[in-house]
């Protein structure tokens, strides 16, 4: 599943490229035709992410919720240029990993795992053709003169107004690159604390933490040396600071780089073969069996709440 560092990548893109034009959209697929007609020929006021959730307003106060849950994707085409805003990082080349998500022009989940989708999306290359013709199951087409996303595959995608916007965003924990860092903090610690549900299954909660999926979940949890099963209200308020530290820095790499980088330090062609590779840039995510980089423990693998849970038994005791 996308996670948040994707979904603030997209929102930068549509403020760049979108922002201040004049959309044009279409459902190529029928399924989000109603919705479509709403909002084609409105200008594009402003676009951001909560967590794994994209918001952009329309003129007329129409709004369209995106969340591309576990099959979801933008592919961008035309004019595609990203600032990356809070960051202060700028404009990087785009980077294609083994999975085909290039972090610049097709964002979302992988091309592999898109197969898998009900739709069954074609994954041919787009043509040069301006527009480009739409390729597989675009649910909506966002298009102005020089730009174009599509949309292919989400769990959700709909038209709202303020009021149920302010509803989606009341149920959404805080997001490091949205409140202010103490607040954020502190609403962090009070979530988890009092719950006594494991903390592996709290960050995957988006009413605790915005953002966190499968894999950041198994890698902070890593970095914490927390076993994953230790209820809420047992970590230390001091631990949480610490994984809300290490949030707050992680989703920022995330969005500068475009990829989920968890393991500190790489340079050369270490980090270039992580920029290309999920195997070489994590810890423990998507190494069942296989040694702990740190202990030699083989890394163990089990189901939490149906999502696959990566950890080091030793490591994390």
């Amino acid at each position: 599943m996308p996670e948040g560092h994707s979904v603030h990548r997209i929102a930068r893109q549509f403020e760049t490229n979108f922002v201040g034009d004049i959309c044009e959209a279409s459902s190529p697929q029928g399924r989000f035709s109603d919705g479509a007609a709403v909002l084609t020929g409105r200008v594009m006021e402003e676009c951001f992410a909560v967590g794994k959730q994209m918001f952009a307003r329309f003129e007329g106060a129409a709004w369209l919720r995106v969340h591309l849950g576990i099959y979801g994707a933008w592919d961008f085409s035309g004019q595609v240029n990203t600032v990356l805003g809070q960051t202060g990082e700028y404009s990087r080349p785009a980077i294609e990993d083994s999975r085909g998500e290039n972090s610049l022009t097709s964002i979302g989940a992988p091309r592999m795992a898109r197969m898998r989708m009900a739709e069954q999306e074609n994954t041919s290359e787009l043509s040069e053709e301006w527009p480009p013709e739409p390729v597989g199951a675009v649910r909506l087409r966002l298009l102005t003169a020089s730009s174009c996303a599509d949309l292919r595959g989400p769990t959700a995608c709909e038209v709202l107004d303020q009021a149920g916007v302010g509803a989606v965003l009341d149920r959404l924990g805080p997001d490091p690159l949205v409140v202010d860092y103490d607040e954020g903090e502190r609403a962090f610690i009070g979530k988890v604390q009092k719950r006594r549900v494991p903390i592996g299954q709290l960050l995957m909660d988006q009413s605790v933490v915005a953002g966190i999926g499968n894999i950041y979940r198994a890698e902070m949890l890593y970095r914490a040396r927390l076993d994953p099963y230790t209820p809420g209200d047992q970590v230390t308020s001091d631990t949480l600071r610490e994984m809300w530290a290490d949030w707050w820095r992680l989703l920022r790499i995330g969005v500068e780089v475009g990829q989920m980088m968890t393991i500190d330090g790489l340079e050369g062609e270490a980090y270039d073969r992580a920029l290309r590779n999920r195997e070489d840039r994590h810890w423990v995510y998507g190494r069942a069996g296989e040694p702990c980089r740190t202990c030699g423990t083989p890394i163990a693998l089990a189901e939490m709440q149906n999502r696959k849970l990566y950890w080091c038994p030793r490591c994390q005791q």
